[in-house]
């Protein structure tokens, strides 16, 4: 029996199935007769769940790193969220709802709001509500949390969902990979199979309810499936494709510390995007060349109020001195459409993606713009700084937005404060901008283009729905000629052109987007030596030639079949 679902962590394994399965929770909804014990069960339970995550937390940063404790951070911020425990202490005062009932009631409409959300990071945040929860509602009720820390054979972990705190238990010795019913690649539990190199496969529907403890289980990372008691010669070939994967991955790492090369010598910039500060170490594991983009947007989200002029001062610092002499891309706050801070209160919009979002929201809430602004330019000493604005549509937003920088630079002069050079780009992620590029080039040191977004765009299509999912096609020959519009236009100019979007590093895309004369790559870490590698058995100049094929065909699929059948040659 073959199981699909969404390849979250490359790798393949083969051992026999161990279930984790959650207690069965059931709440009574009880009255009170005594708020004041209520309220002293539900005291003791936090005390307890507390101590909990800050032993997970410990035990993560042994197994893993700090970034991945950090989670169990956000978890602690959930447990003692005051607005949390105001709700539920209102409810057994004023319902006299039991603790239990009242705590689930509050989490569960917490959760339900960010499971409500656009963007699909914030939707796996329920995920964190929920846990946290769970571990409450059991101290409350008196039941057992699973503890995958009791295995202690070589299995294949089968759930129906993998909490963060059941992930970081996991001991990679004995856990070969993981199965869930739910989940998508950005949750918690994928990110972690990531980092501790197990394979994992994740939003299966029904994998729970299909297996049977012991049965014997192949886990293929790499395609997305499961194939539930395999023969003998099945066995025998995934071990052999296995085999072939890890032998690819030890070729990878040994393009840590070359250049990215063509076959005929070009060289090509492959950068790295990341989220905090605490990406840094992936980054230079991974060989990148420079960061194409920091979303600086996370360090808003991971606060409680804005972050001051000196919190962003010293985020950004860091990530400059690590990087030395390479390029940082930093992208000023990209807040809004999918993306919210609980801390600032925004109209709700019948189109987000399309409203007062990013730069636009930036230049409305202008105070909020310069603290940053400046916290960007007092950095600037300390690395090869460049500021990127998001969401541009039209010039005059651009002027406005370098406007507060020369306006935060005087301010800065004027106060002794010393900084260095920079440069300033801009996102390429509406289609307007594309089809200016040339004039946008005259006004700008470079460009990178936003694909996820520029996609979306392009085809009127929420790349979060489903019913239009089809639409979401990067290969596209009218993406691939907007793209090329960008490219050619900044290279007119003297400038270089980047890429950002999920497309940098994708497999296919790549070799067009060499063709296309693309400058810079920049993606998840762990893609960087895959895609040198692939580079380093590419000709720029047969690329080329492949691009303005590529450009001149009809259909997403015409494309890609020609990528494929040129990269088999």
């Amino acid at each position: 029996m073959k199981i699909k679902g969404i390849a979250a962590s490359d790798g393949i394994s083969v051992a026999k199935v161990y279930k984790l399965i959650s207690p069965t929770i059931i709440i009574n909804e009880d009255l009170t007769t005594d708020k004041g014990e209520e309220i002293v069960k539900l005291d003791e339970a936090f005390l307890k769940a507390s101590k909990e995550i800050e032993k997970i937390k410990e035990k993560t940063l042994i197994n893993l790193d700090e970034e991945h404790a950090m989670i169990f951070d956000a978890h602690l911020q959930i447990l003692n969220d005051p607005e949390i425990r105001r709700q539920v202490l209102e409810e057994i005062d004023n319902k006299s709802y039991n603790a239990a009932f009242a705590y689930s009631n509050v989490t569960e409409t917490f959760a339900m709001i960010f499971e409500a959300m656009d963007n699909e990071y914030m939707r796996e945040r329920a995920m964190d509500v929920r846990d946290v929860s769970r571990r409450v509602l059991c101290h409350l009720l008196g039941e057992k949390m699973s503890d995958p820390t009791l295995i202690d054979e070589e299995v294949i972990v089968v759930a129906n969902d993998l909490t963060p705190s059941d992930t970081a238990q996991l001991d990679k010795k004995y856990v070969k990979g993981f199965i869930t019913n739910i989940g998508g690649r950005t949750s918690h539990s994928a990110i972690m199979a990531r980092s501790l190199e197990i394979p994992a496969v994740v939003g299966t529907g029904d994998v729970l309810q299909k297996v049977n403890e012991g049965d014997i289980i192949i886990l293929d990372g790499i395609n997305g499936e499961a194939i539930v008691n395999p023969n003998k010669e099945l066995i025998a070939e995934y071990k052999k494709i296995n085999d072939e994967f890890t032998k690819q991955k030890e070729v990878w790492s040994k393009f840590k510390d070359k250049k990215t090369t063509t076959l005929d010598d070009v060289e090509v910039e492959l950068a790295a995007n990341i989220g905090s500060p605490d990406d840094l170490e992936g980054v230079l594991n991974n060989g990148a060349e420079g960061i194409g983009l920091y979303r600086t947007e996370f360090l808003y989200m991971n606060n409680s109020d804005f972050p001051t002029e000196n919190e962003q001062f010293e985020a950004y610092k860091k990530v400059l001195d690590a990087m030395g002499d390479k390029k940082v891309v930093i992208r000023t706050l990209d807040i809004g459409g999918d993306k919210e801070l609980n801390y600032l209160e925004m109209p709700k919009e019948m189109n987000p993606f399309l409203g007062h979002r990013a730069l636009r929201l930036c230049l409305d809430k202008t105070d909020l713009f310069k603290t940053q602004l400046r916290a960007l330019i007092r950095a600037s000493e300390f690395g090869n700084l460049h500021v990127m604005f998001p969401m541009v549509a039209t010039i005059e937003e651009l002027r406005s937005a370098k406007a507060l920088l020369k306006e935060c630079e005087e301010e800065l002069t004027k106060e002794n404060v010393s900084f260095g050079d920079y440069k300033v780009g801009i996102m390429v992620e509406i289609p307007a901008v594309a089809i200016l590029a040339d004039q946008f080039a005259k006004e700008v040191d470079f460009f990178s283009i936003g694909t996820n977004d520029l996609i979306q765009y392009t085809f009127a299509a929420d790349r979060m729905n489903e019913k239009v999912s089809y639409l979401y096609q990067p290969y596209n020959p009218s993406i691939l000629r907007l793209i090329k519009m960008v490219i050619d236009a900044s290279h007119k100019e003297g400038i270089w052109t980047g890429m950002c979007g999920e497309m940098a590093g994708d497999q296919i895309a790549a070799p067009i987007l060499l063709g296309l004369g693309l400058d810079e790559f920049s993606m998840s870490a762990t893609s960087i030596l895959r895609t040198r590698h692939l580079f380093s058995d590419l000709s720029k100049n047969d690329m080329e030639k492949l691009a303005q094929e590529a450009v001149n065909l009809a259909t997403n699929e015409e494309v890609k079949n020609l990528v494929k059948s040129n990269l088999k040659k």
